[in-house]
């Protein structure tokens, strides 16, 4: 698609004055009445976050409605007052592209006091929606064991269902590729497996929402899961400052500063850290060898509130990863066959937001956006009998605008979203055996991607949502390729017991990779007795149907979500290795099918101490056919095959308290009933639990100190035979590590 075509797709999208909100944006609205439930014109409304000192206020008109858009997901406070009356307070959580509806009462005043509705943050119950959502707090980063090391995406598995890590990537839904957003804004990748550094650092969370599947058509990419973040901003800092230090065993340590401060208009964080070990990557046996990593980086955060109507966003990030491959004790032990391979990575994006309310009911938003990221295996000059380089570097530019507005009984959402790429890759492989000629092949390599999307939510009665949207794709590579993607969804809410019903059908569509295979590297593909089919996109179908239970347990309300969803996939993506070396290629099967049953529970806060959390998964992930792009020796499919990350059921759950005299624990219980075992029979590795466990204390306003115990009970075994990063894998061992952390001022 020609630039010219390109912009004039983005000048359609923002003209367009007819559209849920921006991708972190809700709203609240509602009523204040009296007790004899007559609307009270002009009570003050305040909206202000649980967790910092971000707030909105407005009066209720005279119909004593009231209504706040652009509010950032999370957990907030609501209270309303009048002259003569008691003030009422309301606690509740925002969900994106979600309006919650909110009656407040004001009881006749008797004296100086306040009505509490809610004493805690119940469970989000989302009627506008058919997508199943899991919301991660900073609280729940900070507390859970090990979630808030820079390499650890305990955040995501420790609370979403089907989510997982095998051969040190991520899995979730039985699938490979999720889209991370920052401040609502996509950050664009399309390698497959290349990386196995964080994209993003769990400390500088402030919310995480994350979905899985039955997405708006404001999502595309990579569509196995959309991890929202809302990262940490200056609103929950007065010229504060935080350093936090880390000591355990395999000589690790994650240490971090950062700092912020806020006006009424402008806000601003910041956050530099550092980790090291001798435990980075998982091991092909049980013992701990050649295995240290090492990583740096920042992240900056601004806010300025210009005017009423009128926002602007930045995010950035930069990060370096250091790996080494881990070895066996042969290559350990043996000068010849020491192996001496490791991996350097490099991950930066700015994503900049306008956002900008033309109405009280319609949101535009614009946002510019950039992304780097480079994975360098570099093999040791003596490894035998191959040593392998591949040097590769990606650069994305793009831009994604939305045009929002909502009525009493529709949201409707219109935008674009498009990105170019340049890909830079050096592979080279040195024979040391001396069974072929040494070769190093430089290559420069280009793509984009352009995609329009619009999205239409009717309420025709307080509970029935029905929504249905479609997403155009055109991506061009090293080949072109067009995707319409409808997607239709509704949501019911059952009188009464207040359970939510939803079923949602639709089709998605991911781009491949930039990648391709030709001169010297291709000779020796073909000297393997393989070859190499371009790529092609990955096409999925997907249905799920779901429900939401609210109920009554103690004196809180609990949340119960249930969904059943089916994946037909054309094309799906996985990566295979060269010959015996390691580096691994893309490649698409022909064909897969994904089915699971999902279930999440979550608790209030348990007589103010504590909350309860629990995600299980029973899934079954399987291949079909024969190998349909990539690196292939042209074998038949033979029917249905388990992929290598098939695992059945996958349990996850935990307990976080509040102890008398400032203590606090968090207990963390991970349960999986086995991998698909490559070397079959049996069909599945064994079954593998792992207790975490993480306790701490705030001694004062300023200083606090925890410990942490990961697999307690030392539970290390195989959990997975596929040939990745230094081949089979093993869990990881016992890691024990102390934490301090001291406020300061400026």
């Amino acid at each position: 698609m020609s630039t010219r075509r390109v912009w004039l797709l983005v000048v359609c999208c923002v003209c367009l004055v007819s559209l849920a909100f921006a991708t972190i944006f809700g709203g609240v609205r509602g009523i204040v009445h009296d007790p004899q439930h007559r609307p009270i014109p002009g009570a003050k409304v305040v909206l202000r976050a649980a967790n910092s000192q971000w707030s909105m206020s407005t009066s209720a008109d005279a119909n004593g409605e009231f209504n706040f858009q652009r509010v950032p997901l999370g957990d907030y406070v609501l209270t309303a007052s009048a002259p003569g009356l008691q003030a009422a307070r309301q606690s509740l959580a925002v969900a994106s592209g979600a309006e919650p509806i909110v009656h407040l009462l004001l009881p006749l005043a008797t004296a100086s006091q306040t009505t509490t509705v809610s004493a805690s943050v119940a469970p989000a119950v989302n009627v506008e929606s058919s997508t199943p959502t899991t919301t991660v707090s900073r609280q729940q980063v900070v507390r859970s064991p090990g979630a808030d090391r820079p390499n650890s995406l305990a955040m995501i598995t420790d609370f979403v269902p089907g989510a997982y890590m095998v051969h040190d990537q991520l899995h979730v839904r039985g699938g490979h590729q999720v889209s991370w957003l920052v401040d609502g804004v996509p950050v664009p990748n399309t390698n497959i497996a290349s990386n196995v550094g964080p994209q993003f650092n769990p400390s500088d969370v402030d919310y995480m929402e994350v979905q899985r599947g039955s997405y708006d058509a404001e999502y595309g990419d990579r569509t196995y899961g959309v991890f929202n973040v809302v990262p940490r901003s200056g609103f929950s800092m007065n010229n504060q400052a935080e350093l936090e230090l880390s000591l355990g065993n395999f000589n690790q340590t994650h240490d971090e500063l950062n700092f912020g401060s806020h006006t009424d208009k402008f806000a601003y964080f910041a956050g530099l850290s550092g980790n090291r070990s001798d435990l980075g990557l998982e091991t092909p046996v049980a013992q701990v060898l050649h295995d240290a990593d090492n990583g740096q980086g920042g992240f900056e955060s601004l806010i300025y509130n210009v005017n009423a109507d009128n926002q602007l966003r930045l995010a950035a990030s930069q990060r370096r990863d250091f790996y080494q491959i881990p070895n066996t004790p042969g290559q350990n032990s043996d000068p010849a066959s020491f192996q001496h391979d490791a991996q350097r990575e490099s991950d930066a994006f700015v994503n900049f937001s306008w956002v900008r309310t033309l109405s009280p009911d319609t949101l535009l938003t614009v946002s510019p956006l950039f992304h780097y990221n480079s994975a360098n295996y570099l093999g040791g000059a003596q490894d035998y009998p191959i040593s392998t380089t591949d040097q590769r570097s990606s650069t994305y530019a793009g831009l994604q605008t939305t045009l929002t507005r909502q009525t009493a009984k529709n949201s409707l959402e219109v935008g674009f979203y498009g990105f170019g790429q340049r890909d830079h890759e050096l592979f080279g492989l040195r024979f040391n055996d001396a069974s072929h000629p040494d070769f190093s092949q430089p290559q420069a390599l280009s793509g984009q991607i352009e995609e329009a999307f619009v999205e239409e939510k009717y309420n025709p009665w307080a509970w029935l949502t029905l929504m249905g949207g479609v997403r155009q794709s055109h991506f061009a590579g090293q080949l072109s390729e067009n995707a319409t993607s409808p997607r239709v969804g509704l949501a019911v809410q059952l009188p009464r017991w207040h359970w939510v019903l939803r079923g949602n059908y639709g089709l998605y569509y991911q781009a491949p990779p930039l990648e391709t295979i030709s001169g010297p590297l291709l000779q020796y593909v073909t000297g393997q007795s393989l070859a190499y089919i371009p790529l092609h996109g990955e096409r999925d179908e997907e249905w799920q149907v779901g429900m939401t239970v609210p109920f009554q347990l103690g004196r809180g309300s609990w949340g119960l979500d249930m969904d059943y969803f089916h994946n037909r996939a054309r094309n799906f993506f996985d990566h295979n290795n060269v010959g015996n070396s390691d580096i691994f290629f893309p490649l698409t099967i022909a064909g897969a099918r994904i089915r699971a049953f999902e279930a999440t529970v979550r608790s209030p806060r348990l007589w103010n101490r504590g909350q309860f959390h629990l995600a299980y998964s029973n899934q079954i992930a399987e291949g079909e056919g024969a190998v349909s792009g990539g690196l292939t020796d042209f074998a038949p499919g033979s029917g249905y095959f388990l992929l290598d990350h098939d695992q059945r059921n996958t349990l996850n759950t935990g307990l976080d308290w509040n102890f008398p005299g400032a203590v606090y624990g968090d207990l963390s219980v991970y349960y999986g009933s086995g991998f698909a075992n490559g070397d079959a029979p049996p069909s599945h590795l064994p079954q593998h639990a792992e207790f975490s466990l993480s306790a701490g204390k705030q001694l004062t306003d300023r200083v606090n100190i925890s410990a942490t115990a990961l697999n307690i009970f030392n539970r290390h075994l195989l959990i997975d035979n596929s040939l990745t990063f230094g081949g089979t894998h093993f869990n990881a061992p016992r890691e024990v590590y102390v934490e301090l952390r001291y406020g300061l001022k400026y």
